[in-house]
């Protein structure tokens, strides 16, 4: 079967792509430098499917070292592009680090892709491209607004990097997908988020208050134009997520795209505010999870939510959980960290 290459394979969404991906029917090999996952990752893949995928310990900005992978894994066909630092409040703190990390993986992936004539790449953006949109729900054709945040904007140059590599190449072909909110775990509870030191995204921060490790939620801002004040996301399921990705690998491999750079927005199409998901969890639980109110967080959108409708139609996959079975996922996965301990 086709070798997919998966950088950031051990991250969040990553872990989870890559155990749809054994589960289609995909060989796989992993990349990841464990700057923000750890290798233990691999042993909850193995758990799940009975077999462990190649892994390989490289940065994405190492020339020489993913060189070597390419060598060795000449079979690849399609490469899954996840590797990347994700966190918008920390991406305004440490702005050449996101941009020395984001854009300089990307620009070495492109290069020994061509080089070794692999022509296929899934690249994981974000909604974050739209700013905050003119428009609810966004679709596709939205304008792409000045980014809030360097992290945001790496994900837009990158686009831009990635359009510009096809225009000069018309073997490359590209799916740019680009995600709403990502939440959940695995229903087996062997793999998760599992964010290093202070979680950056809600759900982790909710689980682990929920679990006394964190004293309170800090919810930034209850004064935005919202019907609870608090700022609105399209929260996904990260198994429906993963599973957009191997269908996005396959359309490539069939070579069904429609055009040589295709976008699809990944989103459940609903929009739920931070004090809508912190009350679902603590109904759905039965856990309290104590939060205070602060003041709004620099480079936060107010609203944000997708129109999945060309996700839905022409990449034929659709958002499937429900957000109460989701966040039964992330507190199962939270207390099987808690066992662990």
């Amino acid at each position: 079967m086709a070798r997919v290459l998966v950088t950031g394979g051990t991250g969040y969404i990553g872990s989870h792509t890559v155990v749809e991906l054994i589960s289609a029917g995909y060989d796989v090999v992993i990349v990841d430098n464990l700057s923000n996952s750890d290798a233990e990752v691999l042993n909850g893949i193995e758990q799940i499917i009975g077999k462990r995928p190649p892994f390989e310990k490289v940065d994405c900005n190492d020339y020489a070292g993913m060189e070597q992978v390419f060598n060795k894994y000449d079979d690849i066909c399609a490469v899954i592009h996840f590797a990347a630092s994700k966190a918008v409040g920390e991406s305004v703190e440490k702005p050449l680090m996101y941009y020395r990390n984001n854009i300089g993986s990307l620009i070495t992936l492109l290069e020994l892709m061509k080089e070794h004539g692999v022509v296929n790449i899934v690249f994981s953006s974000s909604c974050t491209v739209y700013g905050q949109p003119d428009i609810l729900p966004v679709d596709e054709n939205a304008p792409i607004k000045p980014a809030l945040s360097p992290y945001g904007n790496t994900k837009q140059i990158n686009e831009e990097i990635i359009r510009d590599t096809a225009h000069s190449d018309a073997s490359l072909h590209a799916t740019l997908l680009r995600y709403f909110n990502p939440i959940g775990a695995h229903p087996s509870a062997l793999i998760g988020e599992l964010p290093n030191g202070v979680p950056q995204n809600l759900l982790p921060f909710v689980t682990q208050t929920a679990a006394g490790i964190r004293k309170e939620l800090k919810v930034f801002g209850d004064d935005y134009d919202t019907p609870d004040g608090s700022c609105i996301r399209d929260y996904i399921n990260v198994i429906d997520l993963a599973k957009a990705h191997v269908v996005a690998v396959r359309r490539m491999l069939e070579k069904k795209s429609l055009e040589q750079v295709e976008v699809f927005n990944l989103g459940t199409g609903r929009g739920l505010s931070v004090l809508e998901i912190l009350r679902t969890f603590i109904k759905v639980t039965g856990v309290n999870v104590p939060y205070q109110i602060v003041g709004r967080r620099e480079g936060d959108i107010e609203k944000v939510w997708a129109n999945p409708d060309k996700a839905n139609n022409v990449l034929g996959w659709k958002a499937q959980e429900t957000v109460e079975d989701t966040l039964l996922s992330a507190w199962r996965w939270q207390q099987r960290l808690m066992n662990k301990v």
